[in-house]
């Protein structure tokens, strides 16, 4: 059985197509209650979760295990003292116990902070100073005991320190006191409005800003995953992403389970694209979700028959047509691109797999009124670019799923929300079947010689050439022109960065463009920079 239904009202059009979706829930609306406890008692052997890791450990968790899991991890954070609104900072990587202490923060109602193990010290007392955290939940791997046990240090402040597995010193040990832990008594009081979680963006332009969302969250990604990840009832769905990005909570995790389908979760460091594989068939995994890098190297590296994968999905890059290309002739399967931020649900995706356009970011989710907008506020025409904008179906109410209020920034907050329609900062086009087209980052935007020009087409070009691994193209400037294209490439391994293939990687590219959207300038790189999401750090190579 699924629970998504007793919570959204859907509308759909002859050939069975969803054309409308609202959410309904009451106003005391809690996932872990209402999902997790609920799923236990109805279905208590429903599969939830499946876990490995490199080391060959496994463990398959029901929603009644998890259920009870998660009411003795919150048992013992209760009796620590944490509570209703008070804020957890939790960097748990992909271990198992990443999705019970979820659960066990959302029935208290406390606010989780998840992040990336990759974090520094620094990073953490940004975020200790940012606003009051009153625990940390950590992974006993590595030295990150060790930069949460400085950052603490150096800032002073009085919190809860927990690890899991293993004795740290300085740290409680979870795991051990969960065993000897009784589950919550009742149902704590929690409203769907509280603030539940809070995500730091990737700071691709500046310092990460904290985006908050309410209880009602979870519940905007049921398109998610039910009409983009096409997942199904008691099958098995894996999301590659770390717990740290807010795409975990796309894949790994709320829409998947309200659709009644379990989730696999691959605990590893370094990404292997043959182990990759081996696990989609080992664990017979049938809808997958990765970001466009991972793709590139699983073409790259070659794709074994996948024969109960049923749906391929992908997002947080623009995907290169090329690899499209070559996923589609190994598997049979075409992938199909999604569009959103940490600020919001899934705004536009390809929701038909026969139909999904390789580069296109779909169409708006029947979610949302999501339009392209000129600088006035009117839409654009057809193959005009301007800015992609989600308008509100009531005036002045705030739609489901998007976040409630950036962090310690109101003025920022406004901004986005001026002309009362949310601005997300990215620009696009809409072609005359109505598909979104992604155009760049307005602050990415190449301006040269009176031409604006996405960097996505140009690196859409340049990763057709059979030595391109990796680009990031972006504006330098030039006293001729304004600016001139730069492309950063990261070549395929066994390749070396020869002035002759520099230009013969020119010839390749500038045959294919526009003359004013030549390739001027190429410099090989060993990697790129990156956020801690993985997103390649324009406003770095820009800087340079």
């Amino acid at each position: 059985m699924t629970l998504y239904q007793k919570y959204c009202k859907e509308t759909f059009d002859g050939s069975g197509r969803l054309t409308d979706f609202e959410l309904a829930y009451p106003d005391d609306f809690n996932f872990g209650y209402d999902v997790v406890d609920e799923y236990a008692r109805l279905e208590p052997d429903k599969r939830a979760l499946v876990w490995c890791d490199v080391y060959g450990n496994e463990r398959i968790f029901t929603f009644s295990q998890l259920s009870d899991a998660s009411s003795r991890c919150a048992s013992v954070l209760k009796n620590a003292g944490i509570g209703r609104g008070d804020k957890v900072l939790v960097a748990l990587k992909k271990h198992y116990e990443y999705w019970i202490t979820v659960i066990a923060l959302h029935k208290l109602g406390a606010v989780i902070i998840p992040v990336t193990h990759m974090l520094t010290a620094k990073d953490y007392i940004y975020r200790i100073e940012s606003t009051p955290i009153k625990g940390f939940i950590i992974t006993h791997d590595g030295d990150i005991c060790d930069r949460v046990l400085e950052a603490v240090n150096k800032t002073g402040i009085d919190c809860c320190l927990w690890t899991i597995r293993q004795n740290k010193a300085g740290f409680r040990n979870l795991t051990r006191e969960m065993e000897e832990a009784s589950p919550l008594p009742e149902r704590i009081k929690t409203n769907v409005r509280d603030p539940m979680l809070l995500y730091f963006t990737s700071g691709t332009t500046g310092l990460p800003k904290g985006v908050i969302h309410d209880h009602s969250y979870p519940l905007s990604h049921i398109v998610t995953a039910k009409y983009w990840h096409h997942v199904k009832d008691n099958g098995l769905h894996f999301t590659v992403a770390e717990t740290g990005w807010a795409k975990s909570s796309w894949g790994k995790l709320y829409g998947q389970w309200l659709a009644g389908s379990a989730v696999m979760v691959f605990d590893f460091d370094n990404f292997d694209p043959k182990m990759m594989m081996h696990i989609l068939n080992k664990y017979e995994v049938t809808t997958f979700c990765a970001p466009p890098t991972v793709y590139r190297y699983l073409v790259r590296s070659g794709i074994p028959e996948l024969p109960k994968l049923t749906h391929a999905t992908t997002a947080g890059e623009l995907l290169n047509p090329e690899v499209f290309r070559l996923f589609k002739e190994k598997t049979g399967l075409s992938l199909c691109e999604g569009y959103g931020q940490t600020e919001t649900a899934l705004l536009t995706g390809n929701f038909d797999a026969a139909a999904s356009t390789a580069g296109s970011m779909g169409v708006p989710s029947p979610q949302y009124n999501v339009k392209i907008l000129r600088e006035d506020g009117s839409e654009t025409a057809d193959g005009e670019v301007g800015e992609v904008c989600v308008i509100p179906r009531k005036e002045g109410v705030l739609p489901d799923g998007l976040f409630t209020a950036y962090l310690n920034n109101e003025e920022l907050y406004r901004q986005v929300w001026r002309g009362g329609v949310f601005h997300t900062g990215d620009s696009a086009s809409r072609d005359s079947e109505g598909r979104f087209w992604f155009n760049g980052r307005f602050d990415d935007i190449i301006k040269t010689g009176g031409y604006r020009v996405g960097p996505y087409e140009i690196e859409n070009v340049l990763m057709e050439h059979p030595d391109v691994l990796e680009c990031s193209v972006i504006g330098v400037p030039d006293k001729l022109r304004g600016q001139a294209i730069k492309a950063f490439i990261k070549l395929r391994p066994g390749v070396m960065p020869e002035h002759s293939l520099e230009k013969q990687i020119k010839e390749f590219a500038n045959t294919r463009l526009s003359d004013y959207k030549w390739v001027r300038l190429i410099e090989f790189v060993e990697e790129m920079p990156r956020t801690v999401t993985g997103k390649i750090r324009k406003a770095s190579q820009r800087s340079e």
